[in-house]
């Protein structure tokens, strides 16, 4: 939690972004029946049947700070579509020395990820421009994309029913690109000494913690 939280408090560097990444999964949903138009005096309807059209994902990707957004809707969350995103990420940032990447501990969410899509050598070179941050377990929370998966949520997928991948990939990229153009930034204000108030504990000494 703390190597988290000491990222985050990081002031902003274009030499060392830190880039949030969490995947949001989407259930694809058809009308059963054509929907009843809107006319003058009664709103559009929907019949409460549907047909489901498999699921789909959302990688929503966040540098917090510089309100720079990447988020983009995948077949699935599998190892190749982690590794296409960890590669949407470098390409955004070419000059950087290193990139902090912030995410949870799902499976995926490794060098092998990129290796098995890439093969071991353009894997490995590309794993080596990031320095990974995982949340703890049960800590999610503490990654920032999971404010951006929740805005997601709200701002683009709403209540409407979506029944293929394009449709979702449409929405999504225009909801990023209005997202990115207008630099929406995440102000993240727990700090480590709310989390040491929070959860009653003191910070160790680098004495204390070369003992253990």
């Amino acid at each position: 939690m703390e190597d988290v939280l000491e990222v985050l408090e990081r002031p902003l560097d274009a030499a060392e972004p830190v880039v949030a990444l969490d995947e949001r999964p989407v259930v694809l949903h058809d009308n059963a029946r054509p929907p009843i138009a809107m006319r003058p005096g009664r709103t559009k309807r929907l019949d409460y049947e549907y047909v489901r059209g498999g699921t789909a994902n959302v990688f929503c990707i966040v540098e917090p700070k510089a309100g720079r957004h990447y988020s983009h809707a995948t077949a699935n969350r599998k190892g190749p579509a982690f590794a296409g995103a960890m590669r949407r990420i470098a390409r955004a940032y070419p000059k950087a020395k290193t990139i902090h990447v912030i995410f949870d501990n799902l499976n995926t969410h490794c060098e092998g990820s990129l290796i098995k899509a890439f093969g071991p050598k353009r894997g490995a070179k590309l794993w080596k421009r990031f320095t990974i941050h995982y949340t703890p377990k049960h800590a999610s929370w503490l990654d920032p994309a999971e404010i951006e998966a929740s805005a997601l949520a709200r701002e683009c997928l709403g209540r409407d029913r979506i029944s293929t991948l394009a449709e979702l990939t449409r929405r999504t990229d225009a909801w990023n690109e209005r997202r990115h153009r207008e630099r929406r930034v995440i102000n993240w204000t727990f700090t480590r000494t709310d989390a040491r108030k929070c959860f009653g504990y003191r910070r160790r000494s680098a004495t204390s913690a070369s003992k253990h």
